[in-house]
């Protein structure tokens, strides 16, 4: 369906059903593919037990304590102010990770007597529930509920889904954004601010929730000529409090109040430079042997390039482009842990927009196929899942 304006209406219903009736069955149908999300994932996850096992590791440590995550448990026990000693090209500051997983995690065990990497767990697998049922309503709203059902399952598909079921951030993020879009869609503009606001405490690529607020809002405006209410400035101006309100505590910290964060993240080896050093790594990359996990990192990328393009002349609605734009300019532009760009992008869901409506017209007229496919992206995505968290040994 093309948008003509920057909010999408609903898929017209055959015939009018009363309010009560109609929200009754969206909250079904949410519920089924929410539940259809975690039978998908809860599957990969048995997957990646069998195979830990058989290389004689437990499965729970893995996904609770891996990389990343490791971080993030000690900001919630210790707060910041840990460096991890290193000369390439710079020590390791905690200072890189955002505060709302860590708060989360506090918030879980302050009352209930289960460790960190269980909360850890807890949190990332009702985040991630809750991003399906909003993945599910923004895809439902633009092209009906079966191709909402069907970006939901394709998301808990992709390659690097096996990171939905860890103690990661990706989940939370992917659930504020999912229901910041939908508000915008839907023209609520205070929740989509809040929301957006939420995100950008989530992860430093959450401001894309924000620059999708605030490009619909301008796009508003203009189309408007001004005219618009109090709550569509109000949302805008929450959009991006949370993220900038990091940035600047880290560069108050540091002593350096607008650079402050960018040099941390600077001293990881992370930098925004157009795309630069990721070229000379695919330029050494193409010329020496090196790990599985590199060239797959480069062929997700590409294909979500593609992705985009296809987003584009579908002329989906401007919430959706802005915020996959965004996030795809920052795994293309940033140089360091090439590895870890797909999981970057798994909070970009309506990139598999245009999959999704043809993963429902394939079923349609041959199911079959559409069968075959299901299956093939399952055994893709479980046992490259597994792969990534018990034998690359490299950050995800």
């Amino acid at each position: 369906m093309h948008a003509s304006t920057t909010l999408a209406p609903p898929v017209a219903a055959a015939k009018p059903a009363p309010r009560d009736r109609t929200r009754s069955s969206l909250i079904r149908a949410g519920g089924a593919a929410v539940g259809l999300f975690l039978g998908v994932r809860l599957t990969g996850v048995a997957v990646l037990a069998l195979v830990a096992h058989g290389a004689g590791r437990h499965p729970l440590p893995l996904l609770a304590g891996s990389w990343d995550s490791v971080w993030y448990l000690g900001i919630a026990a210790h707060g910041y102010g840990h460096d991890l000693p290193s000369s390439d090209p710079g020590p390791h500051s905690d200072l890189a990770f955002f505060p709302l997983y860590p708060a989360l995690l506090r918030a879980v065990t302050a009352p209930a007597p289960v460790g960190g990497g269980t909360a850890g767990l807890l949190i990332s697998w009702t985040a991630a529930a809750v991003a399906a049922a909003g993945i599910h309503a923004v895809g439902s709203r633009l092209h009906g509920r079966a191709t909402g059902v069907a970006l939901v399952l394709l998301w808990g598909l992709l390659p690097h889904a096996v990171v939905l079921s860890m103690a990661y951030t990706e989940p939370v993020l992917s659930a504020f954004a999912a229901w910041s879009l939908y508000a915008l869609l839907a023209g609520n503009w205070l929740w989509a601010g809040v929301l957006a606001a939420l995100a950008g405490l989530a992860r430093p690529n959450g401001f894309a929730v924000a620059a999708a607020v605030l490009a619909t809002a301008g796009a508003e405006v203009w189309r408007r000529h001004g005219k618009v209410s109090h709550r569509l400035w109000t949302g805008a101006a929450l959009a991006p409090l949370g993220w900038t309100a990091y940035v600047l505590w880290v560069g108050l910290r540091k002593g350096d109040l607008l650079g402050g964060y960018f040099e941390v993240q600077r001293l990881w080896g992370s930098t925004f430079d157009l795309g630069h050093g990721s070229l000379e790594f695919v330029r050494a990359m193409l010329l020496h042997a090196t790990r599985f996990v590199f060239p797959m990192a480069l062929l997700l990328v590409a294909a979500a390039t593609l992705l985009y393009a296809l987003l584009l002349l579908d002329r989906a609605p401007l919430p959706l482009l802005v915020f996959s734009g965004v996030l795809l300019l920052v795994a293309l532009g940033g140089s360091g842990f090439f590895e870890s760009k797909p999981r970057f992008l798994l909070p970009a869901f309506p990139l598999l927009l245009p999959l999704a409506q043809l993963l429902v017209k394939t079923a349609k007229t041959r199911p079959w196929h559409a069968t075959v496919l299901v299956a093939a992206l399952a055994g893709l995505s479980y046992v490259y899942g597994a792969y990534l968290v018990v034998y690359a040994q490299v950050p995800l």
